[in-house]
């Protein structure tokens, strides 16, 4: 324990001196007239240097960010070289591992003699921000939107943006945020079904009303339909590799962000995610209050009993799951973004409409907000800040964004744009994938890439552009217009203390409550009362109903 204390606090103090010194005290900073007349330093030309020679030799930052373990150090990164030589700007970065941040953060934050001039992704929530703007460490960057032309344009055109990042304490802005807007997210579970198991149900008498013409893309089935399936699934063969018991009728990654169990709940008209909490005709709604979560559990928890839903599904990893579903096919069902990700063979499984089950036909919608809040903090004391500031705006160009996101040009995208204006993907290097060339390369984090960026900057993906045309085609039409996911939303310190005292007990407890329900056979009506009632009382669902929609209110006044 000596040993790991001693190496955290080791790592601190090799912030570079240049860092920032003290609360409120820019130390070091240069006159802004200066930095104009002998630096060079201008901002409103997007495309030209920040700082002349000058200042590219005596004006630097030291940058503080967690990576992932692929990724290069980011001083050594093209898209990081290529910023150095487009604007002058001089950043060291400190890298560390995810796991040592999370350690790191507090020493950061209460060492005010050796910081860091910023930290990148930062993973401040909404409660840090308050606690340490109030502090005064923390730079209100709303007040300098002036240097940032870029992120001040955004700002302007989407309120909705702008209202995901106000400090309702002040009114003011103090974190960085990033915003990739695909469409994605709100959707997280796709239904895919083996075909080829399923017209063998069907030539049995197994299942009734769908015939083998059927079984394609946008296949709907009743949930009578789709027990018989996963009946017959379970009870034999199916991968004819002569055992009967190897077969998974249904499966997914429970409370996993994506192919988790919450689209099952849709066969009762209700619109679940991990929270249980979404925007019904803008109100705040928790779906365990609705009497229907309780026979949509008790209609899961028959499906685990029979087995047609392995237990597995409840235990098992993002990664074991994956790698379960290689070689012998053995998942008749289950839920995911792209079959091609999960199967050997995703030519034998179709994609199905939501299930249509005794009280509904609708799907899942996350809280998994496209706009990430607290990305990056700038600390209040940072010498230079309009430097910086006007640096990290150039992360906001939809072009820089798109390495920023996938890797730079030279890499991973052509140095020559395409006829259109685009990035051009270069050929994968052999025996390299997509993500491994992009966690090697792209350090992520604050980014602006919505349609614009879409349609006249980048393509996307080829699979994300596969999960959107599926999404769209066989999920979104099943999402009622009066539900919506809940937004990022900011609170204030009464509300934060509201959130802090209740809201971990109210997760744990349904948490606890509803694994128990859905591999034990279901809940009855009497615990169902005792649930209800211990919601109301000593979990206080009405304190946390209020505190969500008087920040909601917040949020659509703008």
């Amino acid at each position: 324990m000596k040993k790991i204390i001693v190496a955290l606090l080791m790592l601190t103090m090799t912030f570079s001196l240049i860092a920032c010194s003290s609360e409120g005290e820019q130390q070091g900073s240069i006159d802004a007239d200066v930095l104009v007349s002998e630096y060079g330093f201008q901002w409103t030309d997007t495309s030209a240097p920040i700082l002349n020679e000058k200042g590219a030799n005596e004006i630097s930052f030291t940058v503080y960010s967690s990576k992932n373990a692929s990724a290069k150090d980011y001083n050594d990164m093209k898209i990081m070289q290529d910023l150095f030589d487009q604007t002058n700007v001089n950043v060291t970065w400190e890298n560390v591992s995810e796991s040592v941040y999370s350690q790191q953060k507090n020493l950061i934050f209460g060492n005010s003699k050796n910081r860091p001039d910023a930290i990148y992704h930062a993973g401040m929530s909404a409660g840090e921000i308050v606690k340490y703007a109030k502090r005064k460490m923390l730079l209100p960057i709303s007040d300098y939107l002036d240097y940032m032309p870029n992120f001040k344009k955004i700002l302007e055109e989407r309120p909705d943006i702008k209202a995901q990042l106000i400090n309702v304490e002040d009114g003011k802005i103090y974190s960085l945020p990033r915003v990739e807007e695909m469409g994605l997210l709100q959707n997280p579970n796709i239904l895919f079904l083996n075909k080829n198991w399923a017209a063998k149900a069907i030539d049995a008498g197994a299942v009734t009303g769908v015939t083998k013409a059927q079984l394609a893309d946008g296949l709907s089935l009743t949930s009578a339909q789709m027990e018989a399936m996963l009946t017959y699934f379970k009870n034999n063969d199916m991968n004819g590799n002569g055992k009967s018991d190897d077969e998974r009728p249904l499966s997914f990654v429970y409370n996993n962000w994506q192919g988790n169990q919450c689209d099952l709940y849709g066969m009762f008209g209700l619109n679940d995610n991990l929270e249980h909490r979404i925007v019904i005709n803008d109100k705040v709604t928790y779906t365990v209050q609705d009497e229907r979560f309780k026979e949509a559990t008790n209609f899961i928890a028959s499906w685990v009993t029979k087995g047609l839903i392995d237990k597995v599904s409840f235990e098992q990893s993002q990664d074991n799951f994956l790698a379960n579903g290689k070689g012998v096919e053995n998942y008749g069902a289950f839920y995911w973004w792209e079959s091609e990700t999960v199967v050997s063979n995703p030519e034998n499984y179709i994609v199905c409409a939501p299930i249509n089950g005794p009280k509904g036909q609708t799907v899942c919608v996350s809280n998994n907000p496209e706009i990430g809040t607290g990305e990056l903090i700038v600390f209040a004391d940072c010498p230079n800040y309009q430097v910086l500031l006007a640096y990290f705006d150039r992360y906001y160009d939809p072009m820089v964004s798109a390495q920023i996101n996938y890797g730079p040009v030279g890499i991973v995208y052509e140095e020559q744009l395409d006829a259109n204006g685009m990035l051009v993907q270069k050929e994968l290097p052999a025996g390299v994938t997509t993500d491994e060339l992009r966690l090697q390369n792209a350090p992520l984090g604050i980014i602006y890439l919505n349609d614009y960026a879409w349609e006249h900057v980048v393509n996307m993906e080829p699979r994300a552009k596969l999960r959107l045309e599926r999404l769209h085609a066989f999920v979104t039409p099943y999402v009622p217009d009066n539900v919506k996911p809940c937004p990022n939303l900011q609170f204030t310190l009464e509300e934060l203390n509201t959130l802090s005292n209740y809201e971990t007990n109210f997760n744990d407890y349904v948490r606890i409550k509803l694994i128990d329900w859905l591999l034990k056979g279901g809940v009855s009506d009497s615990a169902w009362s005792a649930f209800q009632s211990d919601l109301t009382g000593r979990v206080n669902i009405g304190g946390l109903i209020k505190v969500y929609q008087d920040a909601y209110d917040r949020y659509i006044k703008g």
